[in-house]
């Protein structure tokens, strides 16, 4: 039996639409709602009102023929929402706070609004207000704020990437300090050892002179015996053999009191330093591991205490003159000695030389390549050399340029490299021109006398150091974005890109170090000047942005500062 009429959707008025049975419309069906309940504000067809007044929740509901229902009423009555409340799963959200402009079901009201006094049936409030709905406007912000929450994540991502990055360097370093201390505790035990069997070698020898001594004694005692044993002699000689075997028993009755009095055997024994083991016992881990906050591009370094460290050889001729240094994925410092013609790598623990290669000229600016390689600039060769840091420090190769190279910076197999005047050359690996950089939008001379380069990571900015103009910020065509010139950085001789990616620049006349953002804006100064030192030459960071090293012009130390 038919329970009412089917519509075809293609034809639905709105008017028709508002008198569907709503469950058989959940389900996709098009009937016509016969009955109508008051408290649902909701029509249903014969079979379906059946089973809503089964519904424990729905038995005390009204329910009206559709006769009985006032023309107009379906459509003064908007519809109760059928989303469901996560909190109530078993309530949809048909209640509005206008107090707190909250939403929620009939348990949400009765629970966290209950004195709030205007709280509403959504459809009477809508019905009863002109209340418009602009779904676009939050389509809008929600899609605005999908797109923050969307950054964010790949922000967390890359957090993560980084921890993790970190967690394996850190491993390393682990690894890396236990098997220093094996090798410590392996000298310790040749040590012991060679100690142990010098000291037996030489109680050897004391047992060797007391055999030697013994069996002495012990020829002249038998010889003496047998002598006067023999029948064929006459009194004479047996008087001489009897006084020779007096003085035989004599040396050897003295030697065997001596032997008693002090023995020829000492005894050896073995202390174990129990002192090692306790401060090991002591060690719950072979270090301290500390959260320090991620350091950004807007924030200030902090300094803390710096320390310094010697970095001259038995072979520097000179005093040393740091030109130049970077910093090393694993930690390690490399310098570049002007004085000396040489870079020197440091240990990134005790920061000692443990390596230096020779060069044919003195160095200036240097840069790192990739984990292994590094290049740096001989402005009287006119060459850019390529050193090897695998283990012992080697040069490589060279390219040539056809004027005196100072500046030097990486980045995407291109190097950047300046003259000391006029211009910024781009070059490729294997020596082949690219680009130059000389003038600005204007047409005017860039550049008075080029101190250093460095280059962003993306390649967007060109960081210069000037010595008359400052700080200049490049874009990748070689056009001015920005400039720094005041008298807070005088002598611009030393930029630096920090892997948080603000921008370390010295100041030679001004005896500083300034710290910028990316697009060359002033944060602040981080090493303030300091009339009774020497001026700061160079100035890098490891890549976890915990330690800072400067040099200072004519000095054989380098100073590390914590961040």
């Amino acid at each position: 039996m038919a329970t009412g009429r089917q519509f075809d959707t293609d034809i639905l008025s709105d008017e028709i639409f508002d008198v569907l049975c709503s469950m058989c419309r959940n389900e996709g069906r098009n009937t016509e709602g016969e009955k109508y309940c008051v408290d649902c504000h909701d029509y249903f067809c014969v079979s379906c009102v059946k089973v809503h007044s089964k519904v424990p929740l729905c038995a005390g509901h009204k329910v009206l023929d559709k006769s009985q229902v006032k023309s107009g009423t379906s459509k003064a009555m908007p519809r109760a929402p059928a989303e469901r409340c996560d909190r109530h799963s078993h309530k949809h959200i048909d209640m509005y706070c206008q107090n707190h402009d909250n939403v929620g079901c009939s348990t949400c009201m009765a629970v966290d609004h209950r004195l709030c006094k205007d709280t509403f049936y959504i459809p009477e409030f809508i019905q009863n207000n002109t209340y418009q709905v602009e779904s676009r406007d939050i389509q809008t912000k929600l899609k605005e704020i999908a797109k923050t929450l969307e950054k964010q994540a790949d922000r967390f991502k890359q957090d993560k990437q980084r921890l993790l990055k970190r967690k394996a360097e850190i491993l390393a370093d682990i690894r890396k300090f236990r098997q220093e201390i094996n090798d410590h505790l392996d000298k310790l035990e040749k040590s012991s050892i060679d100690e142990i069997e010098s000291k037996v070698k030489c109680l050897e020898d004391k047992i060797e002179d007391s055999l030697k001594q013994l069996q002495a004694n012990k020829s002249r005692i038998r010889s003496a015996n047998d002598k006067l044993a023999s029948t064929n002699t006459s009194h004479s000689e047996v008087f001489v053999y009897v006084k020779m075997g007096e003085d035989a028993a004599n040396v050897a009755n003295k030697y065997m009191e001596h032997v008693k009095i002090k023995s020829t055997v000492e005894d050896i024994e073995f202390q174990p330093d129990r002192t090692i083991l306790t401060q090991l016992e002591q060690k719950k881990t072979v270090g301290t591991l500390s959260e320090k906050p991620k350091k950004t591009a807007g924030n200030l370094f902090q300094i803390k205490e710096n320390k310094l460290y010697n970095v001259k050889v038995k072979s520097d001729e000179n005093d040393c003159v740091i030109e130049s240094a970077c910093c090393m994925e694993d930690g390690t410092i490399i310098l570049a000695d002007y004085n000396n013609k040489k870079l020197k790598r440091l240990n990134r623990y005790n920061y000692t030389v443990t390596d230096y290669c020779d060069l044919p000229g003195q160095p200036w600016q240097m840069c790192m390549i990739n984990n292994t390689q590094v290049a740096v600039t001989i402005p009287s060769k006119k060459e850019v050399h390529f050193i090897s840091l695998e283990r012992k420090m080697k040069k490589t190769n060279n390219i040539n340029t056809d004027y005196k190279c100072f500046g030097l910076t990486y980045a995407y197999n291109n190097l950047y490299i300046s003259d000391q005047y006029t211009s910024v050359y781009m070059f490729t690996l294997l020596g082949r021109k690219l680009n130059q950089f000389s003038k600005d939008q204007s047409g005017h001379k860039l550049f008075s006398c080029i101190g250093s380069l460095a280059v962003s990571k993306d390649v967007t900015r060109i960081y210069v150091a000037d010595y008359e103009n400052g700080l200049i910020v490049l874009d990748n065509n070689g056009q001015v974005i920005t400039s720094f010139i005041d008298k807070q950085l005088r002598g611009a001789n030393c930029c630096y890109l920090t892997e948080a990616g603000s921008v370390l620049v010295s100041g030679y006349f001004s005896n500083n170090v300034l710290q910028f953002t990316c697009d060359g804006e002033l944060i602040g100064e981080v090493i303030k000047a300091d009339s009774l030192k020497r001026k700061i030459q160079t100035v890098c960071c490891n890549q976890q942005m915990t330690k800072m090293c400067i040099s200072r012009t004519i000095e054989n130390n380098i100073e590390v500062f914590d961040i």
